[in-house]
């Protein structure tokens, strides 16, 4: 799918010969191009332009938490149609391990994680090793850590069809490879549930629910369901499911 910019305006001003010159910089593979403009000049709406223009998936960087969630919201609604993806630290509250020798006291690390943050980081990663090139990716300096092994990530996406010949047990041993976990209780993101032979699984990465019929050792149907309600959304002919966490391993 192509970068499609959604707006009811259109540049005006200088916006125009600046999305130009920078098109130009960009398809000439300039090193670093700089965009000035005073605050409420339109620049995120240039950029949207220059992407569009471009085709290009882009990583956008911010210094601050705040400012990448107004870019976040802005190029969403510019792009309504692509993945646009946020990714920063999930971290509400973090203190590291410490020790103060002057009063002989040890500090535990202790931490607090905001499970929306998270479910957005698990959203971008999944976007970006799905293939697709309609990728915009608004982020802080968070993005510049490590993380887990793309690798043992994309061995443990689950993919499959209708009509797929899989036992029931075999599907089920791939979710928790995939480091989902089993409930019969409260159903959650990161959880999945068995109900004779339908299994439902809340993606991470989303606020919808996929639910896999089998018939013996084969699907039979697959659907995106309201995990919440239980009713279906789309009847789907195959789809994919990424890990519930960015640190899954291989068994070795």
């Amino acid at each position: 799918m192509d970068l499609k910019l959604i707006s009811d305006f259109k540049p005006t001003g200088d916006q125009p010969k600046a999305i130009d010159e920078l098109v130009k910089g960009l398809n000439e593979k300039e090193e670093s191009q700089v965009l000035l403009g005073v605050t409420g000049s339109g620049k995120t709406f240039t950029v949207a332009n220059i992407l569009e223009k471009t085709q290009r998936p882009a990583l956008v960087l911010s210094h601050n938490k705040t400012l990448a969630a107004q870019l976040y919201g802005e190029f969403k609604q510019f792009f309504p149609d692509n993945a646009v993806e946020y990714f920063v630290s999930y971290y509400d509250y973090y203190q590291p391990e410490a020790f103060l020798p002057s009063s002989n006291t040890y500090i535990e690390k202790d931490l607090s994680i905001n499970e929306e943050i998270e479910k957005l980081r698990l959203s971008t990663t999944s976007s970006l090793l799905s293939g697709r090139k309609d990728i915009i990716v608004v982020s802080s300096v968070s993005c510049i850590y490590g993380m887990g092994n793309p690798v043992d990530f994309m061995e443990s996406v689950i993919r499959v069809s209708t009509g797929d010949v899989i036992t029931r047990n075999d599907f089920l041993h791939k979710l928790v490879k995939g480091l989902y976990a089993r409930t019969t209780a409260d159903f959650k993101r990161g959880n999945f549930r068995v109900k004779g032979d339908t299994v439902d699984v809340f993606l991470a990465y989303s606020d919808i629910a996929y639910r896999i019929t089998f018939f013996g050792n084969e699907i039979e149907e697959l659907e995106s369901i309201d995990p919440i309600s239980g009713k279906r959304i789309e009847k789907l002919p195959f789809l994919s499911i990424f890990p519930a966490n960015l640190f899954v391993t291989s068994p070795d």
